[in-house]
């Protein structure tokens, strides 16, 4: 523990021109005493602290002193920051801030960050995130209900092993005692995330990558053609990106999408009815049907008694 502190203490020395002793006793929650002693130690390690009198006295690293650049560049030590300050912001995660800290001392001085990462969502709990990772790190069974794509509502009981971050979602992998295989679940449909006291041994074994992979494409992909007018044409490219685009003259664009089975595609559904009258779906004929029917089911709904 002594040591962790004279490692963080060097670290915040040499990001700071002068930190006072009451401002390191607290942040440390040790005495001004034990500072005195830290100090000292520090010294006797070779590091050029020098002491500073006055209302604002403290403790400094001697001008121009700074540690090894040659592990990282500039642009490593700058991206690596960019990233952990996201994760700390979203984890609140004391130890990513303190490599912060310890990065910044042998980064670039006054270099402005050419990127920027938000992994925050706002569909997401914001205490559920903390949770879970706490959960895969100490190695709690995590139950919870959950709404699957079929809108069926289940509880599970799981053991977590990783949280994944994709398509602007957050996601965990882990093996589902219920189902009795390994399964990823979207945060925003967990619900009453309970961590238990109980724990499981480090068994899993990874023998893919996380994530949707090429193989759940079949033969069973067919095109999808809407078409898309000037009002949404922003909202359709947000969604569909990388699919074959046509402008047209009068401001309008079609869109040519392979989907995995459209009919049952419960997800392009929601999309394509998002757009309102924004979009119209030209093929396949049975998916027009399909959407005129739940814009008839939902007319329903308000229709005047």
């Amino acid at each position: 523990m002594k040591l962790e502190r004279l490692i963080s203490m060097i670290y915040k020395l040499l990001n700071h021109e002068v930190v006072s002793a009451s401002t390191l006793a607290e942040e440390f929650q040790v005495s001004p005493r034990t500072i005195y002693r830290d100090i000292d130690v520090i010294c006797a390690a070779g590091f050029p602290v020098i002491s500073y009198q006055g209302n604002k006295g403290g403790f400094g690293m001697m001008d121009g002193y700074k540690m090894d650049k040659s592990l990282l560049g500039s642009y490593d030590v700058a991206t690596l920051i960019t990233v952990l300050s996201s994760l700390s912001s979203v984890f609140e995660d004391e130890r990513a801030q303190g490599t912060i800290e310890r990065l910044q001392t042998v980064g670039t001085e006054h270099q402005a960050s050419s990127l920027a990462v938000d992994l925050e969502t706002r569909r997401t709990d914001p205490d559920v995130l903390p949770h879970l990772r706490t959960a895969i790190m100490e190695r709690n069974i995590v139950r919870f209900d959950y709404v699957n794509a079929k809108n069926e509502r289940t509880t599970r009981a799981m053991e977590p092993v990783k949280l994944h971050f994709k398509y602007g979602n957050w996601y965990i992998y882990g093996y589902c005692r219920t189902r009795r295989d390994y399964r990823e679940f979207r945060l925003t449909r967990m619900m009453n995330v309970l961590l238990t006291p109980d724990t499981f041994q480090p068994h899993h074994e990874f023998t893919r990558e996380v994530g949707f992979s090429n193989s759940t494409w079949q033969d069973e992909v067919e095109e999808v053609v809407i078409r898309v007018g000037p009002q949404a044409l922003a909202e359709a490219l947000d969604q569909f990106h990388q699919v074959d685009k046509q402008f047209h003259a009068d401001g309008s664009m079609t869109m040519r999408i392979p989907v995995d089975r459209p009919l049952q595609a419960s997800w392009l559904r929601s999309i394509l009815l998002s757009f309102g009258s924004g979009a119209e779906v030209l093929e396949p004929p049975a998916l027009r049907d399909i959407l005129k029917e739940q814009l008839q089911n939902t007319l329903k709904l308000y229709e005047v008694v």
